[in-house]
């Protein structure tokens, strides 16, 4: 019977113990049953790598190293998409880009609310005769009227303005202006014209104004009937408002051919260019006495004020500073009268066409005349107004749109 291994307790006799089991050497026992040793195998001192595989077509690509992670920032975290308000730096353009048009749209605002509430307070008069008139022409023809009105004017303001304290309603100017397919023409009409004023016989043309009692109808019909012009729209414009005019735009650059004092007028200038306030241009507009053609002279001196007015209206200023821009509208009420049926868009036609007067813009005549008392040449007149009855203003002839209307003249 074999030997069996002995347990605790069994007595040494020398025979190996259980160190084949776990190593220590030693045979095992005959016995197949028995459970054999596992041999123990060495370990790697460091962890192997995997060799690559390159993809197919890789190869001909070059290789970039992987984008290290900002710092702060564990590897192979995306950054979490911001949320909430933008940064400063990314919200400020938008923030001044908003303010920047609301602006713009309030400025809109102003540039349109100014005029119609001007206008909304404009005096309108009725200015078209009865009875028969001239048909339509092309074009279009405004009669402009300067009236010689006190009202409204303080005893002060008549004392410093020069304009003595006469009664009633009378006109200085005359003015007749053209615009259409050619320059537009602004054509003056002196006040003692000696024409066939309807129901009063032949005598000066601004008697039909004090006839009908400072009313334009009367004065529409005699220069229609003297003319074949038909006047389609109506402006009057008295003393005080020449002044605001000026005033409202910063005063108006004049340009007398000589020294000019005139104490009628309350005028004291110099020759050669200057600018003028409201109340200088009023003076040099009304001054008769010390020009050699008198009231032809005065006539164009009307005309060089008007236009130096439309002239400064559309100067970039008078949009842009808006205390001078609500200033010249403001003035209207207060200085303008329209005919009735006259449109806001008309009378912006109107004014836009006062600032295309002068230069090569327009033309700036005094009705053709024969002589100084004041006649109107049949033949040259004639010719004048049917360049406007036609609207052919683009070939009137220099010599017959003449400064004070007389022939053999050039220039304004």
């Amino acid at each position: 019977m074999a030997d069996r291994p002995r347990g605790e307790g069994a007595p040494d006799d020398g025979t190996p113990k259980f160190d084949w089991l776990y190593g220590g050497g030693g045979a095992p026992p005959p016995d197949d049953d028995a459970t054999r040793p596992v041999p123990r195998r060495p370990r790697p001192e460091e962890t192997r790598v995997m060799p690559t595989v390159p993809r197919p077509g890789a190869g001909d690509r070059p290789s970039r190293p992987p984008a290290a992670p900002p710092p702060g920032r564990p590897p192979g975290r995306s950054p979490a998409p911001a949320r909430g308000r933008p940064s400063g730096r990314s919200r400020r353009p938008r923030y001044w880009l908003r303010w920047l048009m609301v602006l713009v749209l309030l400025w809109v605002v102003w540039l349109v609310a100014v005029p119609l509430f001007a206008w909304s307070k404009v005096h309108k008069v009725d200015f078209e005769p009865s009875g028969s008139r001239p048909a339509d022409q092309p074009g279009t023809t405004y009669l402009m009227v300067g009236s010689d009105s006190r009202a409204g004017l303080s005893p002060e303001e008549r004392k410093k303005l020069g304009t003595g304290n006469a009664v009633g309603q009378r006109t200085d100017t005359i003015m007749l202006l053209h615009t259409g397919s050619g320059p537009n023409l602004l054509m003056s009409i002196p006040r003692d014209s000696l024409v066939d004023v309807p129901g009063h016989g032949n005598t000066k043309i601004n008697a039909a104004f004090a006839y009908a009692h400072g009313k334009p109808g009367l004065l529409v019909k005699t220069i229609e009937n003297n003319t074949g012009i038909r006047i389609d729209d109506y402006v009057e414009i008295g003393f005080g408002g020449v002044v605001d005019v000026v005033n409202a735009v910063g005063g108006v650059q004049i340009c007398p051919k000589q020294d000019m004092v005139d104490k009628l007028a309350n005028l004291d200038v110099k020759k050669g260019c200057q600018e003028a306030d409201g109340a200088t241009a009023l003076a040099y507009a009304r001054s008769r006495h010390v020009d050699k053609y008198g009231d032809l002279g005065r006539a164009a001196h009307q005309r060089e004020v008007v236009s130096a007015v439309g002239k400064k209206v559309v100067s970039p200023w008078s949009f842009l500073n808006p205390v001078r821009y609500w200033r010249l509208n403001m003035a209207a009420p207060d200085s303008f009268a329209f005919g009735s049926g006259t449109s806001p868009l008309r009378a912006a036609m109107w004014a836009m066409a006062m600032t295309r007067v002068n230069g090569d813009q327009g033309l700036t005549c005094g009705v053709p005349i024969s002589d100084f008392a004041v006649h109107w040449d049949p033949q040259r007149s004639k010719q004048m107004f049917d360049y406007i009855i036609k609207d052919d203003t683009a070939d009137i002839p220099k010599s017959l749109c003449t400064p004070t209307g007389l022939a053999g003249q050039t220039g304004d």
